[in-house]
């Protein structure tokens, strides 16, 4: 079993000095990877229901900074040399694809190879308009981005003509050292896990359901093709900071689950004693 640090860039993590301090434990503890979150912005008085707490509105407000992903990580490259860089998750639908593919290889590059792509449509309607994105198609559109990416991380002289995006002849480098970028699917419903069965390396879920979603991926990667033990899943499981986190990994592994993911929440105080106890108790037992 592996296991991530989910929310990474959140709360006393946001400004440098925390960023590595997180960064740096956390590689320490035996965590196998960061995952950073993504709003571009908070749309005041939104109406979009956040479908991860009771109260439909996601924690905190427009006064929290949330550090762009990309960047963030790639501070986080700087001052560690073995864990992975991912973001749970990156709005794809939000970003031009040739754009965010430049951004994302460069940082796989300078991190010589540990980037992981978890990508997601958005739930957060009032952000797509202030962008000018549509929201409508958004699932459509995500999964053209994502064939966009895939093709100009592996081949050079690309021509593409799809709904959403038409190129001839483009170049993009750097290239990722592995020629690709592993691209994980979250979300929260049946169609993020039907996703990531048909064309995610992965999916990382969260909520009461993930066993479900976890079971419908695998049988999704199973009607097209694809062998279901490929795709690595990721869940957080509210067990895991308890009384017996060893039943929660053992349900997890039930499954079928290869990482699970720990809050930053729970390290905002005492991070590197936290995280070396969780990972004395907790990773080393089970790694």
């Amino acid at each position: 079993m592996k296991f991530g640090i989910a929310f990474a860039n959140t709360g006393t993590f946001t400004k440098g000095q925390g960023a590595a301090r997180l960064a740096q434990a956390a590689e320490t503890a035996g965590f196998d990877s960061l995952w950073t979150v993504e709003h571009i912005l908070y749309p005041e008085g939104y109406e979009s229901v956040y479908p991860y707490a009771p109260s439909g509105k996601m924690p905190g407000s427009g006064h929290n900074p949330i550090p762009d992903p990309l960047v963030w990580l790639a501070y986080a490259a700087a001052v560690t040399s073995s864990i992975r860089l991912a973001t749970g998750i990156s709005l794809l639908p939000e970003r031009h694809p040739l754009t965010f593919a430049k951004e994302v290889a460069t940082l796989d590059v300078l991190s010589e190879g540990r980037v992981t792509l978890g990508v997601g449509i958005g739930w957060l309607r009032e952000e797509f308009d202030a962008l000018g994105v549509p929201w409508e198609r958004r699932g459509p559109r995500t999964e053209e981005y994502m064939e966009v990416m895939r093709r100009v991380w592996a081949e050079d002289d690309v021509t593409f003509d799809g709904e959403f995006v038409s190129f001839r002849r483009a170049s993009s480098n750097p290239k990722p050292p592995a020629g690709r970028i592993p691209i994980h699917i979250g979300g929260h419903s049946e169609a993020a896990a039907r996703r990531a069965g048909r064309l995610g390396d992965g999916l990382f879920v969260a909520g009461d359901n993930a066993a479900h979603l976890l079971e419908v991926a695998r049988e999704a990667a199973a009607s097209c093709g694809r062998d279901p033990a490929d795709l690595e899943m990721s869940a957080v499981h509210s067990g895991l900071l308890g009384d017996d986190p060893a039943a929660a990994v053992q349900e997890a592994e039930s499954w079928g689950v290869h990482r699970l993911m720990v809050p930053a929440t729970a390290y905002y105080r005492n991070t590197a004693e936290g995280l070396a106890a969780f990972g004395e108790s907790v990773i080393a037992p089970h790694s």
